[in-house]
């Protein structure tokens, strides 16, 4: 699996093919993060091989069907937890996100763990994310920025005019450098 863009969160439905025996099979769904829903639905069948002994071509699919978020104006923490193979073997992690959604915080996690763990996105599942609390945060990276009176000051700002200058957006060419540095 190869990830282009931003993830996306699908149910996939899929039962093992009626026959005479069983003309009524059991149904299975899952939830699965993927770019698109082709590789949606084989993400499905390789799980399906690998817990129900069950594959494409002695099983169907039902129904696929992308999950979108309602409230994408307000920043959530995430909690992921994930299996990934690397050079040496298997590892269980747990990662915490900062995003507007769900799927903007696996982008940001398949992204991640191909920078810092050279990992491949075929090579990771994930097996749970949850939507957490502050007070539940655990990681650095994700307790600076959880506090309520958080301030982003701006550093190194142009102003827009100088001595007496018209503003500096006004003219194509200025005299002088900007300062950037106020005291």
């Amino acid at each position: 699996m190869t990830v282009c863009g931003p993830m996306k969160q699908y149910q996939v439905v899929g039962r093992k093919a009626p026959t005479e025996a069983f003309p009524n099979p059991e149904a299975y769904r899952m939830i699965i993060f993927a770019p698109n829903k082709v590789i949606a639905r084989s993400k499905f069948w390789y799980f399906m091989q690998q817990f129900r002994k069950m594959k494409k071509t002695t099983g169907e699919i039902i129904d696929v069907n992308e999950i979108v978020e309602k409230n994408k104006n307000q920043v959530k923490n995430y909690g992921i937890w994930l299996r990934y193979d690397s050079r040496s073997g298997t590892h269980n992690m747990y990662r915490e996100y900062r995003d507007l959604s769900l799927c903007g915080a696996i982008t940001q996690l398949y992204d991640e763990m191909a920078g810092r763990h050279r990992t491949r996105p075929r090579s990771i599942q994930i097996i749970r994310t949850a939507e957490i609390a502050a007070s539940d945060c655990k990681r650095p990276d994700t307790l600076q920025f959880v506090s309520k009176d958080q301030k982003f000051p701006l550093p190194h700002r142009v102003d827009s005019a100088k001595r007496g200058q018209k503003a500096l957006s006004d003219t194509t060419f200025s005299v002088g450098r900007p300062t950037t540095c106020f005291r």
